[in-house]
């Protein structure tokens, strides 16, 4: 059988928890570089991202260890997290990929008036737009607006368009590469599984549970 034996199965878990401990640096690091850049301005934006970097880091840092030691409660605990986490991320990622324009919309439009200005107008100056909809005319000829468009002869579009382009792609991403993602995730809890009923050839037998 292809990675029966405890070594590969030590090795492959290690490696998936490698990748695991990578991905979620990079989330830190991208939430940091995003900040730095002043791309993304909201502290929950940024600290969702950073705590969802950090329970990866964790997950993964329990997997290598329990992988590496054979122990059998951080092994345990790491398959049900790591369970748990798919479920979570599967239904989500399918939500994602589900949701229609229509729906896109109404999340925008309600999330819009929720918006504090400071938040919108940041928003009008990094899309070069003004106003939502055409049903928002409170914002179409709103003085406070500062993109640039508004010093041009031309009428500014209206931001509800653009976000709605960037948001379904932005959707069919993160659906995609989180459906993905999850799969990994149920690899993970068949390698952890399979790898914690395994002998290690190199204990003592009587140690062995």
């Amino acid at each position: 059988m292809v990675c029966g034996g405890f070594a590969c199965s030590k090795n492959a878990l290690c490696a998936l928890n490698v990748v695991y401990m990578l991905v979620g640096l990079l989330l830190i690091g991208v939430a940091a570089w995003g900040k730095g850049l002043g791309l993304v301005s909201s502290i929950h934006i940024i600290g969702g991202v950073i705590a969802v970097g950090v329970f990866l880091l964790l997950i993964a840092v329990a997997g290598l260890v329990g992988a590496v030691n054979h122990h059998q409660v951080l092994l345990f605990f790491y398959m049900i997290i790591l369970g748990l986490v798919f479920i979570f991320q599967f239904g989500i990622s399918c939500s994602c990929l589900a949701i229609n324009r229509s729906k896109q919309t109404d999340v925008i439009n309600a999330s819009w008036w929720v918006m504090s200005n400071k938040t919108r107008h940041e928003l009008e100056r990094s899309f070069d737009c003004c106003g939502l909809f055409n049903l928002t005319t409170m914002y179409q000829d709103d003085t406070s607006c500062n993109a640039i468009c508004k010093n041009r002869s031309s009428a500014c579009p209206m931001c509800g368009e653009k976000l709605l382009r960037h948001s379904d792609e932005a959707l069919k991403i993160l659906g995609g590469v989180g459906l993905f993602f999850s799969f990994t995730e149920i690899l993970g809890v068949w390698l952890a599984m399979r790898f914690r009923n395994q002998k290690d050839p190199r204990a003592n037998p009587s140690a062995f549970l």
